[in-house]
């Protein structure tokens, strides 16, 4: 497979870039149709930072495609496409693209099985076999306690981590069916006594979507698509691969890059029995009502789950002696500068794929590909953090009231340079050694954002204008450092000259 170049060239990337800060689903369950947080001009900035960086980030780290979405509470404020859902016939990935999600199945497991609680009908102490009357495993320390519902959805449960099929194993990738999970269970063995380490684990979640079922006497699929799925209206959410989006609707799957450099196509797979745990396709559409559906919930605000329940998810109910491997019921937690976050992370043949969650902002990010090797929860947290202090800051505004007490950096002199003149010199610029320079506009200043790059907060310069065409970097001090001029050639490009030498802007820019 060849690698994949970026589907929109320069003007075009503007035009989609401008579509796409405007976009807000039509009214749906989840996501209510309202003046858009994008047009804040913040948020504007922070997402047009974002859209940048993404652009480049697939298109230099030769992933095919991906799609990328940002909730706040109940708003879709942005999701993009980016690349190809399908390379061979160079059909861009779009915010409508499906794709394998993965592990993120299990979030839905869990919620049934909080759902069934509220109910009545299942204990998060219940042992398993209380509701699976096939559930047998070999045991050699039975003493040490039964494996539990709590175990199943917190991974504390000593169940080994699949269930026993090679079905990560291509090129058929296996994935078995329920009555090959129940004839085989009886063949494996106990890993661990129940609450002795955190081992994750497949088959302890594909166990507890059995239980779901067997509590709620419906089939797996029935019980969410009616319970969870079809109430937040998404509607493009299956528990497994289906046949009729393939080719179109469902991007297709790739490797990881070899030492050659080359993804290659992965064949096509159902995962069957495993499907709580690993089976679910979506978009980031409908992961961005999944998201505003929880925060509905721990408002008070809607009846699918108690909010105490969902309250109780999102909470770590296991700590490894390391102090930093936590587990929610159901939910990945964890840390990132201080703050904490969860959700969860997928990754099967073919795709990876985040969401996550921080309910103190009530802000979401969902980030999927169709290249495996790529770090999915490096994307979505690097969108929280390039735009999560704006949508603060326009929630804030929208109050009536600051937002955290946060001000965003602003020009010494308190007089940001008019932004049709900075706007003169945005762009790509093309380095002469390689990469790309972007010249942004963000926080009232001309900013320089070098690309590729992983962090792309921590790559932008900083420029304060001088006269004309000259601007001075700002220091982290404060303090001006060397010039940056840009020249307005004869022809009509356009140089940015630093240290005696230039870049060149893109054409149509």
């Amino acid at each position: 497979m060849k690698t994949p170049r970026n589907p929109l060239r320069p003007a075009s990337r503007i035009a989609a870039a401008a579509a796409a800060l405007a976009l807000v689903l039509a009214p749906a369950p989840g996501l209510h149709a309202q003046q858009s947080l994008a047009d804040d001009p913040g948020v504007a900035d922070a997402l047009h930072l974002l859209d940048t960086w993404m652009d480049a980030a697939q298109a230099y780290g030769g992933i095919p495609g991906a799609s990328l979405s940002v909730v706040r509470d109940q708003e879709l404020v942005w999701a993009k496409g980016y690349g190809y859902a399908h390379v061979e016939p160079e059909e861009p990935a779009t915010a409508s693209t499906m794709y394998s999600i993965c592990s993120i199945s299990k979030l839905f497991t869990a919620v049934g099985v909080l759902q069934l609680r509220d109910q009545g009908k299942v204990g998060l102490d219940d042992p398993v076999a209380k509701h699976l009357d096939w559930y047998e495993i070999r045991d050699d320390d039975p003493e040490a306690g039964r494996v539990t519902v709590e175990g199943l959805l917190t991974h504390t449960s000593g169940l080994p981590r699949e269930a026993k099929a090679s079905y990560w194993t291509g090129p058929d990738y296996p994935f078995p069916t329920h009555e090959e999970i129940v004839s085989r269970l009886s063949t494996q063995s106990m890993l661990y006594p129940p609450r002795t380490y955190y081992q994750y684990s497949n088959l302890g979640l594909t166990l507890a979507g059995e239980i779901v079922a067997a509590a709620s006497g419906q089939t797996y699929d029935d019980y969410v698509r009616a319970n969870i799925l079809d109430p937040l209206g998404m509607t493009s959410t299956f528990t497994d691969h289906e046949d009729r989006f393939r080719g179109n609707r469902l991007a297709s799957g790739y490797t990881a890059r070899g030492r050659d450099g080359e993804r290659r196509l992965v064949p096509e797979y159902q995962v069957r029995g495993i499907s709580p745990a690993a089976g679910f396709i979506s978009t980031v559409e409908d992961l961005a009502r999944f998201a505003s559906w929880q925060f509905r919930v721990l408002d008070g605000d809607d009846a699918l789950l108690d909010r105490n329940n969902l309250r109780e998810m999102h909470r770590v109910h296991w700590l490894e002696p390391d102090g930093e491997t936590t587990y929610g019921l159901g939910f990945s937690v964890w840390k990132s500068d201080g703050d904490t976050f969860v959700g969860h992370g997928g990754s099967c043949p073919g795709y990876r794929s985040h969401l996550l969650l921080r309910p103190q902002d009530e802000v979401a990010t969902a980030f999927m590909t169709n290249g495996q090797g790529v770090n999915s929860r490096r994307f979505a947290q690097t969108a929280y953090d390039i735009v999560a202090p704006a949508l603060r800051e326009a929630a804030g505004k929208s109050d009536g009231k600051a937002a955290d007490g946060e001000v965003p950096a602003r020009a010494e002199d308190g007089a940001a340079t008019a932004r049709e003149t900075l706007e003169r010199f945005t762009g790509t610029y093309q380095r002469p050694l390689g990469g790309e320079s972007a010249v942004l506009v963000r926080e009232g200043d001309l900013h320089v954002l070098s690309l590729p790059t992983d962090n792309p907060l921590n790559a932008l310069t900083r420029l304060r204008h001088v006269e004309d065409g000259t601007f001075r970097r700002v220091r982290d001090n404060g303090d001006l450092g060397e010039a940056f001029v840009f020249e307005e050639m004869p022809d009509g490009r356009m140089l940015m000259w630093r240290n005696e030498n230039y870049s060149i802007r893109a054409a149509g820019m």
